[in-house]
């Protein structure tokens, strides 16, 4: 029985639904952007190079029996979810700045000794 009991505790643990949680949003993620590449950046922005290469779809691309049209796709797929991480993280590493500007600086006991000793040695 402890060892169900561990594994309940493990389970349960806040790192763990977080982790959770984290993967599910970032399949839901991954889907949206899957889309986006998928169903607006390629018909809008890569049309004419498909049109060029004589293919619709960009899973259809080859180099004789090398299809790099996926490839392409996962590359573009990458680059714009890379992007959104990087802007999501600077801007949460901002907000903290700007909260721990916000906040008062917690001084320390002995600290506040020391400055009513200076004070009282100034007078």
């Amino acid at each position: 029985m402890s060892f169900i009991k561990e594994f309940k505790t493990f389970a349960m643990s806040g790192n763990i639904v977080d982790l959770a949680v984290a993967v599910i949003i970032g399949g839901a993620f991954g889907s949206i952007v899957s889309s986006f590449v998928d169903d607006i950046i390629t018909p809008l922005l890569l049309t004419p190079a498909l049109q060029a290469a004589h293919v619709n779809d960009i899973t259809s691309l080859s180099w004789g029996a090398v299809k790099y049209g996926n490839f392409l796709s996962s590359i573009i797929k990458f680059t714009i979810i890379a992007f959104v991480l990087f802007a999501l993280i600077k801007a949460m590493n901002a907000f903290k700045k700007k909260e721990e500007a916000k906040s008062d600086p917690v001084i320390s006991s002995t600290d506040q000794l020391l400055t009513e000793i200076r004070d009282a040695l100034k007078k």
